[in-house]
């Protein structure tokens, strides 16, 4: 009996701990009101944190956390008599574990809202969750056009998409001179997506598609692939897929065995970890990302500051838009509490918000934040970049003409 109720207290602990790791559940020491008469809402942050695309999951969850510390110590927030805390939640890149950590964050009953995912295929299942909880979602890099197309009224996205960004890249392939294309993707909603709108582009525009492969998104081994594309001798290759883990490895065995064929990709390319995975072999590689680089926009520099200020890591390519997505989700529930007269947790405050969300409408670091019909961004601004001396380095359209 005792090795019984033994085995009964550490399965209860082990519970414990694994949602205290996927974002809390449903209690939540910090919300409700609290001895200064603040009434604090939690708002949860998901991504991959510890596996998949580690690093842009970090760097979403530093830009979500900057947003909220900087909301909690503004006038605006003071005013309002609202203070906000973050949860996380680990999807680890996996659909099925995106869903679990969106059952998980919902059941915290002072949840108001989400900045995440991050990968397509982890968003497009896990909206579903947080749609039926009435929850707003707020993806800060999730690019498939499918997340907003499936009727889910709750479900947002700071970031443009991939039809967008697919046809951008062909342009830029084009405009550079490149007329024959090898296309890879990584099986995923993402990859797929962006390799067929950037296929669809290329050839409208004059190009040539040799040929077209589909591999995993944890693949490591291209041996044969790069054989393959050696052989057919592109001008480029596009490789629709994330940089962290096969889409840097990718680029990294290609690059050793030639010095005239660049790999272009997109945002999930244009990542640091391409670089510090690929290393030397990946110098002259491409990768399209969406809007402008944070330095060239007006509250950029801003950000920048204070980005550096809080954290020793450089800022990713999705942080700013975390940082967006949260200000979105918590300027709008300011504007939906009206004062306190209106509590976000109920069915009627979750309508509210979501309303305020809908018309939201503010100058944020990525440009413009205010959303279409669907939940997309009305910033629609797609950029390319280059792998120079071990840095990503912004090419100026002008400088394609």
């Amino acid at each position: 009996m005792k090795f019984k109720t033994l085995a009964v207290v550490l399965a209860t602990v082990f519970l414990a701990l694994v949602l205290v790791g996927c974002g809390g559940g449903g209690s939540d020491s910090g919300s409700g009101d609290d001895a200064k008469g603040m009434t604090t809402y939690t708002i949860g942050v998901a991504s991959p944190f510890t596996q998949g695309a580690v690093s842009i999951g970090q760097g979403i969850k530093r830009g979500a956390q900057l947003a909220i510390d900087t909301m909690n110590a503004s006038d605006e927030a003071k005013d309002a008599g609202i203070q906000f805390k973050m949860v996380e939640g680990d999807d680890m890149g996996d659909p099925k574990t995106a869903v679990t950590v969106a059952n998980t964050l919902v059941s915290n009953s002072n949840l108001i809202g989400v900045v995440g995912h991050y990968n397509s295929g982890c968003s497009i299942p896990a909206s579903d969750v947080y749609n039926e909880a009435g929850v707003v979602m707020v993806s800060p890099g999730s690019t498939n056009p499918d997340l907003t197309k499936l009727g889910r009224e709750f479900v947002f996205r700071t970031c443009a998409t991939d039809d967008l960004q697919g046809p951008a890249g062909a342009d830029f392939a084009l405009a550079l001179g490149y007329k024959t294309a090898v296309v890879v993707d990584d099986s995923t909603p993402y990859g797929e997506g962006l390799a067929e709108f950037f296929t669809g582009a290329f050839v409208a525009g004059g190009g040539e598609i040799l040929f077209a492969e589909k591999t995993q998104d944890k693949d490591s081994d291209f041996n044969a692939l790069v054989t393959k594309i050696n052989a057919a001798n592109p001008d480029i290759v596009f490789y629709a897929g994330m940089a962290e883990p096969a889409g840097a490895l990718f680029g990294k065995q290609l690059g050793e065995t030639t010095d005239d064929t660049p790999v272009m990709g997109g945002d999930g390319m244009q990542d640091a970890a391409y670089i510090k995975l690929g290393g030397p072999a990946v110098d002259g590689d491409y990768g399209t990302n969406v809007g402008y680089p944070i330095d060239k926009l007006p509250a950029g520099q801003q950000f920048v500051e204070d980005y550096q200020a809080k954290f020793t890591e450089d800022i990713g390519a999705f942080d700013a838009y975390a940082y967006d997505a949260a200000f979105a989700i918590m300027r709008a529930a300011i504007k939906a509490a009206d004062g306190g007269e209106v509590s976000l947790t109920t069915p009627a405050g979750r309508e509210a918000l979501l309303d305020a969300l809908k018309n939201i409408k503010f100058d944020g670091v990525t440009g413009e934040i205010s959303f279409d019909a669907y939940g997309d961004t009305n910033n629609k601004v797609i950029s390319l970049y280059r792998v120079e001396d071990g840095a990503w380095v912004y090419v100026d359209p002008s400088d394609l003409k």
